[in-house]
């Protein structure tokens, strides 16, 4: 398959100075970031460190209280998550959410309809688009099972494939390899990888903890604590700032280094 090429002077998602609140809690707090077409990038922190909001501000399931959201040089700020779907914004959520009387392919097909090809697709042609998807993400022979009787790391799997299947230009990952065996994380990586370079897709992984999906394939690590951006810098730069260990272990870095 041809390799996409694309600009990467163009910024596909901004955001500048967002902030959401909970009553008095500032969940993000005047955060500002660029993600680039077809970019890597990691969101990591501690729990509690706005990760899940940040991501909910991308996606639309909650409008910030100040900044703006530029997906495409488009303001799409105060936009309804179901309009940013079929713009490109892909998501997986960290507890699968299956339509389970559905079938694997049915489910991956709703993928392909409400997604960017939305009005280009009608039932039967999404079906056959399912198809190729669910054969890329290894569950060919699942796939006339309902999603109800898959294991845990099976949905996973098709949460992701439901994603892919909305032909996305941003995807973010919500804990989406969480409980895989390492094996099945490089497969997942190297899968990802692919995609990403052939689709042209820009992949936002988030993590509870630094993990080697993370660090197999993130080209920068945007790292959250008590809503704040901490940390915004190239992988292996991000991993060996003191800022990071500090919020990671919750003391000094010259402590960690002792006790290692």
């Amino acid at each position: 398959m041809k390799k996409t090429t694309w600009d990467r002077n163009m910024k596909l998602l901004e955001l500048k100075n967002v902030s959401k609140s909970f009553g008095g809690l500032k969940a993000v707090n005047n955060v500002s970031l660029q993600i680039d077409p077809g970019e890597f990038v990691g969101i990591v922190g501690p729990n509690g460190s706005g990760k899940t909001t940040l991501f909910n501000l991308i996606s639309g399931v909650f409008l910030p209280d100040s900044g703006q959201i530029i997906f495409e040089s488009k303001d799409i700020t105060r936009l309804p998550a179901f309009k940013r779907a079929p713009l490109g914004i892909g998501r997986t959520f960290q507890i699968p959410r299956p339509f389970n009387s559905a079938t694997v392919r049915e489910n991956i097909a709703v993928g392909v309809m409400f997604g960017t090809r939305s009005r280009e697709v009608n039932v039967e042609q999404s079906m056959h688009l399912a198809e190729e998807i669910v054969e890329r993400i290894g569950l060919g022979k699942h796939r006339e099972k309902e999603a109800a009787s898959l294991t845990p790391v099976e949905k996973k799997l098709m949460e992701i494939g439901r994603a892919l299947a909305m032909k996305p230009k941003l995807l973010l990952m919500d804990e989406a390899m969480a409980g895989m065996h390492p094996n099945d994380i490089d497969n997942m990586v190297k899968f990802l990888k692919m995609m990403a370079e052939t689709e042209n897709i820009a992949i936002v992984a988030m993590v509870e903890h630094i993990m080697r999906a993370v660090v197999g394939m993130a080209e920068k690590v945007i790292v959250l604590d008590q809503g704040a951006k901490l940390v915004d810098a190239p992988t292996e730069e991000a991993l060996k700032d003191p800022r990071v260990v500090e919020v990671y272990l919750g003391h000094p870095p010259e402590e960690t280094h002792a006790a290692s």
